[in-house]
């Protein structure tokens, strides 16, 4: 069974700023209490001039984590020229998706008949806010010669988000093909509400599981804590993606615990008491002095995601986890 879409959505809304180029277009959304924190009309005050305001707003919303197995036919372990536009509008039940493995095909397209399938899996998304993909290197990036596709790193929100920063891996090892792809890190600063933000981190990890995977997991686990501990010094993260990491095995264990502890960040599913040893694709989140978060549900949507005979859509089974928070609202601060 699905969570309850996201009550910051009303009925009611202005028109929202496009992230990444696109139109803008009206959302639904807005509590009654982000309504009055918009309008100023329901801010604590001392004073009767409303000097020394301060508001705060609270809302929920679904955060999808999945990888769509959008590998040209002939390489993915999926499905996904049919596979792809079933997932498509299921993706609206869902307030911030996060994907990997999920690219657009070049126009003119250099590799056809090959193909990838971004453009099939936005073309029912109905959110207001989508990224736009990394171009393909197409093995013309000196730094990776090999590599044929970008990070695979894309999402969709019901959420305004600024820039989205991409970070490759510094290494890679081709063991389980890695070294085709730029698989790394992105993140992008979200407003949940205006003055309330959060920065959103998706990852796509190193697969495989020999000598040099696991050196490599190690390295990353390492970089990725140096970059959030500069770049979200003191600011809620939500952090989900394919870590391609088992709590089973005990130096995937030791990465997340290293994460973790640096960066002050917890598991969402294993904050709700769901302990899966052997997922690899997760969500962990951290709140701030501004903005705290909190988990309230964490399932992976295995009846949803399915063929009309009920097979999977992709080789990985999506993870849903709803989040409650509650912010201070600051008008002082730009989110995007």
């Amino acid at each position: 069974m699905r969570y309850l879409r996201s009550i910051t959505q009303p009925d009611t809304a202005p028109c929202a700023r496009e992230a990444q180029g696109r139109a803008p277009r009206c959302i639904p959304g807005l509590t009654a209490a982000l309504l009055c924190a918009l309008v100023s009309a329901c801010s604590d005050s001392n004073s009767p001039s409303g000097e020394g305001t301060s508001s705060v707003v609270s809302g929920e919303f679904v955060a999808l984590s999945y990888n769509v197995a959008g590998l040209p036919d002939v390489l993915s372990k999926s499905n996904p020229l049919v596979n792809t536009p079933l997932i498509s509008p299921l993706l609206n039940d869902y307030d911030l998706v996060l994907t990997q493995e999920d690219w657009e095909t070049p126009d003119p397209n250099p590799i056809a008949p090959l193909r990838v399938y971004h453009e099939l899996l936005k073309a029912d998304a109905m959110h207001p806010y989508q990224s736009v993909p990394a171009p393909l290197p197409l093995g013309n990036n000196s730094s990776r010669p090999g590599a044929l596709v970008s990070d695979g790193l894309n999402r969709f929100s019901q959420f305004p988000f600024g820039e989205i920063t991409r970070q490759a891996w510094s290494g890679c090892d081709n063991n389980s093909g890695d070294c085709l792809a730029f698989k790394g890190f992105s993140v992008a600063r979200t407003e949940l509400a205006p003055g309330v933000c959060v920065d959103v981190y998706n990852l796509h990890g190193e697969a495989g599981n020999n000598e040099d995977d696991i050196a490599l997991k190690e390295i990353n686990t390492q970089d990725l804590v140096a970059f959030i501990t500069v770049y979200s010094d003191g600011r809620a993260i939500i952090l989900g993606g394919d870590f391609n990491m088992r709590l089973s095995r005990s130096h995937d264990a030791a990465n997340l615990d290293f994460m973790t502890t640096q960066t002050g960040l917890s598991d969402a599913c294993i904050a709700q008491g769901v302990i899966d040893e052997e997922a690899i694709d997760k969500f962990f989140f951290r709140s701030n002095d501004a903005l705290e978060l909190m988990p309230s549900y964490c399932q992976f949507e295995t009846a949803t995601f399915v063929t009309p005979g009920g097979e999977p859509l992709s080789d990985h089974d999506p993870l849903a986890v709803a989040f409650s928070w509650s912010g201070s609202v600051d008008q002082g601060i730009e989110c995007l």
